[in-house]
């Protein structure tokens, strides 16, 4: 076990010179009205966000990744390969598919993406992440209600096995199973290239198991209630990889740094009108028949950063099922923003 942990603190090291951050971002995917991928607007987006997040997911379940086809995969990977060396940021990048080999044939596409022909070639792959500011692919196991864990287990080793630096994402919601604690301490125990793990599942049943994590960076994905769960406040987690970077990076970051400093009680009141505003929104956006509701609601949010207050009256944005949030759910978004003293005066489109 201490080789494999110092192996994977090699891996670590190596992906993240100036440490792992602790604020990430699964960037929304734009539309235009044609449905086609708005960059533009992701550009601005990116531009806006970066000051604060220096670690991004590309594409996660908030950038419509379970939605998008394999072409528009490559196209968003690509985009954010771009975007990363341009901001010099952490970039993660999400080969989330619903079987196991179509995730390896995502991941085969993306290395060549950064230059690496094939997973088994002789270059030196670790050199070209860095180069292309990538620290690894997420996985997530295969979906299955009924898969066993021994099943679980044996997909995830077969990615694994690549060797390429992997982050595993814990997503029930999606895949309808989970890892267990005691396959992920296996899984952790053989692999030095699992160096990331995500649990977005609300459950935080791996992150709260009372055994050595073996130096693998731990983030959360469940939105509310951000100030207890960090390591910090005496919560299990380094960070947090959240919807809502999307729209509030500014808050989570002064979060995070009150907790560094010690002062909870900033950290706190920024946590509850967080988890107020998001809550709300989430249940707005509950009865759309597309989409999922990460997506969904920080679409709604975001609206609002893009455009200002009066975003109200321009139409919502576009899904990719090719539909737009109607507008009596962006209203009532932009008057909880209101109340909960959470509205941009200007749009960072404007």
């Amino acid at each position: 076990m201490d080789n494999i942990s110092e192996k994977r603190q090699a891996f670590i090291n190596a992906l993240f010179p100036a440490g792992v951050p602790r604020l990430w971002c699964p960037l929304l995917t734009h539309y235009r009205k044609d449905s086609t991928i708005d960059f533009d607007r992701m550009s601005a987006h990116f531009n806006h966000i970066a000051r604060w997040v220096k670690g991004f997911l590309i594409p996660g379940s908030t950038g419509d990744g379970w939605e998008l086809d394999d072409q528009e995969t490559l196209k968003v990977a690509e985009f954010a390969i771009g975007q990363a060396q341009k901001h010099e940021i952490s970039l993660l990048l999400g080969a989330l598919k619903t079987d196991i080999e179509t995730m390896k044939q995502t991941i085969s596409s993306m290395l060549m993406l950064i230059g690496q022909q094939d997973m088994t070639g002789k270059k030196d792959v670790a050199r070209l992440l860095r180069a292309k500011r990538v620290c690894g692919f997420t996985i997530c196991p295969a979906k299955g209600k009924a898969l066993t864990q021994v099943e679980i287990e044996a997909g995830l080793a077969e990615i694994l096995d690549i060797g390429m630096p992997m982050a595993l994402y814990q997503l029930p919601q999606v895949t309808e199973n989970e890892v267990a604690p005691e396959t992920f301490g296996r899984l952790m125990k053989k692999y030095p290239n699992l160096v990331f793990f995500k649990d977005s599942g609300g459950r935080d049943g791996i992150a709260t198991s009372d055994f050595d994590k073996g130096n693998i960076f731990f983030v959360r994905g469940a939105e509310g209630d951000y100030a207890r769960w960090l390591k910090d406040a005496g919560g299990p987690y380094e960070g947090f990889l959240l919807s809502t970077a999307n729209c509030f990076p500014r808050e989570l970051r002064a979060l995070i740094e009150n907790l560094e400093r010690g002062e909870q009680k900033k950290a706190l009141e920024i946590s509850e009108r967080l988890t107020i505003a998001i809550g709300e929104v989430f249940a707005l956006v509950q009865p759309l028949p597309c989409g999922n509701s990460f997506t969904n609601a920080n679409k709604s949010i975001d609206h609002f950063f893009a455009f200002g207050p009066l975003a109200v009256a321009k139409e919502g944005p576009m899904l990719h099922a090719k539909v737009s949030i109607p507008g009596n759910i962006i209203s009532a978004t932009g008057a909880i923003l209101t109340r909960c003293n959470l509205m941009p005066e200007k749009g960072y489109m404007e």
